[in-house]
This record gives structure tokens, C-alpha cells and sequence, in this order.
């Protein structure tokens, strides 16, 4: 199955968008805390998140305790932010922050995820671009919203632990990408999909690119709560179809909204494919289990019944047959496939399904026959031995 591959660079954060350090008074005591874990606890996911819960107990204490421990201990990785593998699993995501102490904003953003929904907090990983300094970036950048006491809050810990500039890394705590909210945030940080924007009246990617950021309340009314909702409950390639259609409305303005949304496409081309796979292989084990059966019921028939089978035994082979080939030809019609050598199969399927059931059809008919006749009768009937495209099945 032909894959596009789409190269993905991260971005550079030089300096900070919008804001100055907000005042976090109320959360000095979090953070020593936060901050206080012991270095043996940090080597997993499970141990910061067992120590943040024996810690913390409210969400926006234990969301507070992730943030400060990422952006305080994870440094940004500027020797290799160019050599990203966005094929990565999750999981490598996650621990290569942990073991190195280094990240990119894939890893950043990974590990923040993950730690808020260790600790009960809904959590998701949002991707897009950013804006600094007025300037729109020409690369993909990584962040996180999460659901805290009741409502959506936007968070970056990439850009929350320092900044770039010159080519090197300085570590400056900024508390602007914490609890951020969206209108704040939507100055520098544009998603791909306008879902994760968490605002009524969506910005287009070409008012991002103006600066032209307001709530513009003359647009139609978006209900971000009830359609993150609806994500939640939405399978995967729902969600996928969903976010494409979005991507679209919000207008292709340049290459990197452009690879997403083709990125996009080819993952639920590919997810559709790979479901029709899955619904033919379904049916092809049903119609061998059929076919089994129907076997079964023969020889048994060639053979007299013989040793003596009472009739429940002899009309449950021949019901497990019809079952499984009813239950293979309606998997097999659900697959309308645009791979050739998938509906190559899917058509010697249908032969083979069509095939048994005349088969089977002849033997629902010939034991309805049987089962209606006395002792004498029945022996009568067996004459001669059952072929099966000319080839005596024993």
C-alpha cells in the first residue's frame, strides 16, 4: 500500500510571544514541592505521577507539579531538533526526555500528556504552528490541552522551559504557556485543527496570519465544549475525518497546513484499507469454518451416521455451516476497497461462499428428507456416496 512520507520540521521558539511571567504567588509552595521529588522517583512516568498524586490533590496542583518538573528539568534539544521521527511510538517519545534530560516539543509535549493522564486529568496533544515577533514559522510545533476544574486550558512546556536564541538554549521559566488562555494563546499558536483552538468563533489561518486574532462574533457559532465531547466518544478514524474536514474549512494557506491535511488523508486511506483487510480476513475464517462444517456433515453422511449420531448432532453441523456462510457473505459485501489485489480475493471469496451454500442448500434438503422418513426409509436413502465438484468426499 503506497505510504506518503511528509517531512515535519519542529519549531524554533526564539524568543517569547505574547506576555510577560505571570505572577504564580499562589503556587510557590507547589512548586518547591513539585520540585522536591527525588531523582531515583523521575525514571518513569509511573513514579512521577504516583509522587505528584501522594502530593497534590487537586487537578490544578497536580497539572502545576507537571508543569514546573518539565520545564525545570527537561532541556531543549538543539542538536538534534532537526532529527525528529515523528514515526516514533508514544512511548519513545515519552521516555527519551526522561532518560536524556533533552527533548524537542514532540517529547515535551508527550510527556506532559502522558503525566496528566497518569494523574486523572483529560489531556491532549495539539499540533500546529506558531507565530513570533509577527513573523509566521515554517515549521510544526507541538503543545498540550488539558480539561482543569471544569474547563479548557491551553498549555507549551517547551516554550514554558526557555527559549532559543543564536542557535543556543537558555533556560528561563515561562509561566505564559500555563493555564493559557485560548484568546491569550491563539496569538502565537495556531492548530491545525480549529477544534483545539477552545474558542466559539474560530480564527481562519489567514486572520492568524494578519494578526487579526479577536473573537469575531459576526461568524458562526462554534460549540467547542459539545465537539470535543463528541471527539471523545468518536473512534479513531471518525476523529480523522472529522479533523480533515476541519483543516480544510480553516483555509490551506501555506505548505504546512497543506502536508497535514494531505498526512491526514493518507492515515485514514490507509486506516479504511487496513479495516476492509480486517473485515475480509473475519470472513474468510467464518467461511472456512463453515466449509468445515458442511465437511463435516458429509462425511458423516457417507459414513451412515455411523457410529450412530442422534439427529440434533446431525442438524447441528449442518446450521453451524449456514450461520458461518451467512455471517462471511455479509462481513465480505462491507468491503469496497480501491486496493486490486484486496478485491481480487474479495471476489474468489464471494465464489467460494456462493459455492458452498448451493452445497449446502442440496444437503438442508436431502436431510429434510431424511429426518422425515422411518428407519427402513432412512437407509434407503444411503445409495450413493456425496461429491463435491466431482470429488467423493469420505
Amino acid at each position: 500500500m503506497k505510504k506518503i512520507r511528509i517531512l515535519i520540521v519542529l519549531s524554533i521558539f526564539i524568543q517569547m510571544s505574547y506576555g510577560q511571567n505571570k505572577t504564580v504567588e499562589n503556587f510557590l509552595s507547589i512548586d518547591k514541592k513539585a520540585l522536591q521529588i527525588p531523582e531515583n522517583q523521575t525514571a518513569t512516568t509511573d513514579m512521577i505521577s504516583d509522587y505528584i498524586k501522594m502530593n497534590f490533590k487537586t487537578e490544578k496542583e497536580r497539572i502545576r507539579a507537571i508543569y514546573i518538573w518539565i520545564a525545570t528539568n527537561i532541556n531543549y534539544d538543539i542538536e538534534n531538533m532537526y532529527s525528529v521521527d515523528f514515526n516514533n511510538s508514544d512511548s519513545a517519545k515519552i521516555n527519551r526526555p526522561l532518560q536524556t534530560r533533552k527533548g524537542v516539543c514532540a517529547n515535551y509535549s508527550a510527556l506532559f500528556d502522558a503525566l496528566c493522564v497518569k494523574v486523572n486529568i483529560r489531556s491532549y496533544i495539539i499540533d500546529g504552528y506558531t507565530k513570533q515577533n509577527g513573523i509566521v514559522d515554517n515549521s510544526s510545533h507541538a503543545w498540550c490541552a488539558a480539561f482543569v476544574e471544569g474547563s479548557w486550558f491551553l498549555f507549551d512546556p517547551t516554550w514554558g522551559s526557555g527559549y532559543v536564541s543564536n542557535g543556543k538554549y537558555y533556560k528561563k521559566l515561562n509561566n505564559s504557556y500555563f493555564l493559557a488562555k485560548p484568546s491569550d494563546f491563539v496569538r502565537s499558536h495556531m492548530p491545525y485543527d480549529y477544534l483545539w483552538q477552545i474558542m466559539d468563533y474560530p480564527v481562519t489561518n489567514q486572520e492568524f496570519i494578519d494578526g487579526k486574532t479577536g473573537q469575531n462574533k459576526s461568524k458562526s457559532y462554534f460549540n467547542y465544549k459539545d465537539s470535543i465531547e463528541a471527539y471523545e466518544k468518536q473512534d479513531e478514524l471518525t476523529r480523522q475525518v472529522a479533523s480533515a474536514e476541519r483543516i480544510e474549512k480553516n483555509g490551506i494557506k501555506h505548505a504546512l497546513i497543506m502536508n497535514k491535511l494531505q498526512y491526514l488523508k493518507q492515515n485514514i486511506e490507509n486506516t479504511v484499507q487496513n479495516r476492509f483487510v480486517g473485515i475480509y480476513n473475519s470472513a474468510v475464517i467464518d467461511c472456512n469454518d463453515g466449509v468445515v462444517s458442511l465437511n463435516a456433515f458429509i462425511k458423516s453422511r457417507n459414513n451412515q451416521f455411523m457410529p450412530k449420531e442422534p439427529d440434533e448432532e446431525i442438524e447441528r453441523l449442518l446450521d453451524v455451516a449456514n450461520d458461518k456462510l451467512k455471517n462471511s457473505k455479509a462481513k465480505i459485501v462491507q468491503v469496497k476497497s480501491t486496493d486490486t489485489n484486496l478485491n481480487v480475493l474479495v471476489g474468489q471469496l464471494h465464489r467460494t461462499i456462493d459455492d458452498a451454500t448451493s452445497q449446502l442448500k442440496q444437503q438442508q434438503s436431502w436431510l429434510k428428507t431424511y429426518l422425515s422418513k422411518g428407519k427402513l426409509g432412512r437407509k434407503l436413502m444411503f445409495v450413493d456416496k456425496v461429491t463435491w465438484f466431482g470429488i467423493p468426499l469420505n
